[in-house]
């Protein structure tokens, strides 16, 4: 079963997910033309929040670094989706060749790449994991807490093909972000790599994404003849900040006056009665570094240094210069009264699963990407995300539904984003 959540449902959400059911044939239709002229990315999650008036995606990650978490029972899910998309991309499947974060200690993420070896293999691929270490000069197995094993191995470059000293795969799979830029080792590759190197925090940028999002929100929006401000959170963009040196401020304040006014008016058209506050966060990178809630533009300008080292780095020690100045969505939902927020997992264009990331220290309008947070997987009666029109929205499966609405918009989102970044 679904673990017991409070949500706040009033007003449009709920009206917002009968819409969702009631037009169900008409947004699967909507979402196969999408796919028809757009490619997904080879994997995706997307944070979500749900405030109650709104639902709205909040990142967006291409290198997602949480399969352990997902309910088991939705492994089935996960290997029909692979099957199909290592089978477009390369029908040899003669072997997958996986690169995973620098980490050997982070055991949390170990599982997740324990896991994804686990979908490929149960696909029928041959997978391997090629590691960027230098420390890693030969075979190393890593013992995890699930009793399993993990074997990182060097990279073995040979012209323009990349592998390992037996191994020579058709497929180079990054769930690896780069945020520090991409090493030489991989560039110019001949084989297939997914996601795409332009992918990588190097050159991706949340703002653009959020602007793909915007029209994929707007022709969403069209269709169902809803605000899509429902769906879609305003932002702004600051360039060329340095935190250390105080420089940007008056810029990244007024951003902040700009997208609050808007709030505010969106707020006091659906009754609202919160106060509007927005997520200042770092335009490229992840793991929930340089993050901060604004409620007033003037907190800017009143920073103390420790917040302003906070803002300054990001992963991999990378320097923050631009920012993006996000509508701060509200989350209402709570497990064992614990602030939660959802985060939806795909593979190609198909949902494969979620989690609630869960943090007991954090408030309704805090980010939650941080450390302390726990995760509660989503679960079902079955193994099974189609909802029932004929029962309420908060029905088990119909809350989810709206869940993989939203964070298939963001995926679209993604693809649009990709399709520019490679031009």
């Amino acid at each position: 079963m679904v673990p017991h959540l409070t949500t706040a449902l009033n007003g449009p959400l709920l009206d917002l997910e009968r819409r969702f059911l009631a037009a169900m044939p008409n947004i699967e239709h909507w979402f196969r033309r999408q796919w028809l002229d757009h490619t997904a990315p080879f994997y995706t999650s997307v944070d979500l929040r749900n405030s109650g008036f709104k639902l709205a995606p909040v990142d967006t990650n291409l290198f997602p670094g949480g399969f352990n978490n997902l309910n088991p029972d939705f492994l089935p899910l996960c290997v029909q989706a692979m099957q199909g998309t290592v089978e477009k991309i390369c029908p040899e499947a003669r072997g997958v060749l996986l690169i995973p974060e620098n980490h050997t200690r982070n055991m949390f993420y170990l599982q997740n790449v324990a896991q994804l070896v686990t979908i490929l293999r149960q696909a029928g691929m041959r997978v391997r994991i090629g590691s960027l270490l230098p420390e890693i000069t030969a075979p190393t197995e890593i013992q995890l807490p699930s009793g399993s094993v993990l074997k990182l191995e060097p990279l073995v470059r040979r012209g323009n093909r990349l592998g390992l000293e037996d191994f020579d795969p058709c497929v180079v799979l990054l769930n690896n972000d780069l945020s520090a830029g991409v090493p030489d080792i991989l560039k110019n590759l001949e084989q297939a790599v997914y996601p795409p190197l332009a992918a990588g925090w190097h050159a991706r940028r949340k703002s653009q994404h959020f602007a793909a999002y915007d029209r994929v929100a707007n022709d969403f929006a069209q269709m169902l003849s809803i605000d899509p401000w429902l769906i879609n959170p305003y932002f702004d963009t600051c360039n060329q900040i340095n935190f250390h040196e105080r420089i940007g401020e008056e810029c990244l304040a007024a951003k902040v006056d700009s997208v609050l006014q808007k709030m505010r008016l969106k707020y006091a058209e659906y009754g609202v009665k919160h106060d509007p506050f927005v997520i200042v966060k770092a335009d490229a990178g992840t793991y929930g570094m340089g993050i901060m809630t604004v409620k007033d533009a003037s907190e800017i300008t009143g920073l103390n240094r420790k917040q302003r080292n906070k803002m300054a780095v990001v992963k991999e020690g990378m320097e923050v210069s631009d920012v993006l100045v996000q509508e701060g969505v509200y989350t209402f939902e709570n497990i064992n009264e614990a602030v939660a927020e959802p985060v939806v997992y795909m593979i190609d264009h198909s949902v494969v699963g979620g989690f609630y990331r869960v943090h007991t220290g954090r408030g309704v309008d805090e980010n939650l990407n941080a450390p302390g947070m726990q995760f509660v997987p989503l679960a079902f009666e079955s193994c099974c995300t189609l909802p029932n029109p004929d029962r309420g929205p908060d029905d088990t499966p119909n809350r989810f539904y709206a869940y993989g609405v939203v964070a298939r918009l963001a995926l679209l989102a993604a693809s649009l984003e990709l399709e520019a970044l490679e031009e």
